[in-house]
């Protein structure tokens, strides 16, 4: 595999994202939720507990403290993860780059896949045997349910495009198993495959009344040779609501044909060689809390590295004598 390689950011990848919606009742404010001494939500006050002890994960949440959520297109932020995926996967990996992402099931109205608690705008109900995650998304509102009674995955589950979860408590972070799913999701737009063999253990931890700690492990022995781990922080979203998202006129999928002519562009190292470096986001993201980078272990920044251009799948630029690849923002 190559390594060396340019990456690259293009906003415009973003147009062509399913939104998460929001803001049914725009000017209701949230019941119930700390506030600071001049009426706005105090998302550094503690974390709510339940009658019985435990964190109270509910509430309206979004994934990344930084939009748009860069695990939508590529769930590898680091470029050694890469290396991690067997090559039949990466075979099918560059396929879906070469016809330009066209089959992604959210371009045809079927769910984003089991990286969702990553990238996506969620509910979270919480019950003593039971957590619901009601996800919420363009492409057509959608759920999980995490069962808390102490029942075990199923040995030989008929495969779904959310498998079945199980949780449990381990002290204050909800620890959630999943496993059960079909192979016709994917991992992310880029184009990532899974297999049925996929093992996903979600670790949710609220440390404030705002802010939950994510960690989320894909391990599938069929597509890759170690698992992968992420790590993310969710955003509480006080005062608005979820608006119900239906995938009910879709037209897009005659015009996505896969392919386009070869119109390569040359461009020269040197040029590449301009763009090397950190580009940092000096302000916060409107409408999204401010956090400390330092203090949680995120980047506010991004880096390109110089090497081969990146070729973005929803874009489809392609460049002339140079394997294909992904295009990347690393934080």
């Amino acid at each position: 595999m190559q390594h060396a390689r340019q990456l690259t950011s293009i906003p415009a990848v973003f147009l062509l994202l399913p939104v998460s919606l929001c803001a049914q009742w725009l000017h209701l404010r949230t019941h119930g939720i700390p506030r600071t001494s001049d009426g706005k939500p105090n998302l550094a006050a503690p974390a709510p507990r339940t009658p019985d002890g435990k964190l109270d994960l509910s509430g309206f949440w979004r994934a990344g403290h930084l939009a748009p959520y860069p695990y939508v297109v590529d769930l590898i932020q680091d470029i050694r993860d890469e290396a991690i995926f067997k090559p039949a996967a990466e075979a099918v990996l560059h396929k879906r780059l070469a016809e330009l992402g066209r089959d992604w099931p959210p371009r045809h109205c079927l769910p984003f896949g089991p990286a969702e608690s990553l990238t996506g705008t969620y509910r979270i109900i919480q019950s003593p045997t039971v957590v619901a995650l009601l996800f919420n998304a363009e492409v057509g509102d959608d759920y999980r349910q995490i069962f808390l009674d102490g029942r075990q995955l199923p040995q030989d589950p008929n495969p779904t495009w959310q498998g079945y979860s199980v949780g449990h408590w381990e002290g204050d972070t909800l620890v959630v198993e999943t496993a059960g799913f079909n192979d016709r999701s994917w991992l992310d737009m880029a184009g990532h495959p899974h297999s049925e063999r996929l093992h996903v253990t979600e670790r949710f931890h609220r440390f404030d009344f705002g802010h939950m700690d994510l960690q989320v492990t894909f391990d599938d022995s069929e597509t890759m040779t170690r698992p992968l781990s992420i790590r993310e922080v969710i955003n509480y979203m006080p005062d608005t609501d979820m608006l119900e998202g239906v995938c009910e006129n879709e037209r897009d999928a005659p015009h996505l044909v896969g392919q386009t002519a070869n119109r390569g562009v040359e461009v020269s190292a040197a040029i590449l060689a301009k763009y090397a470096g950190t580009y940092e986001l000096r302000d916060a993201v409107p409408g999204m809390p401010r956090l400390s980078a330092a203090l949680h272990g995120y980047s506010r920044g991004w880096s390109i590295v110089c090497g081969s251009l990146a070729v973005d799948p929803a874009i489809g630029d392609q460049v002339s004598g140079v394997r294909r690849q992904l295009c990347r923002v690393f934080p």
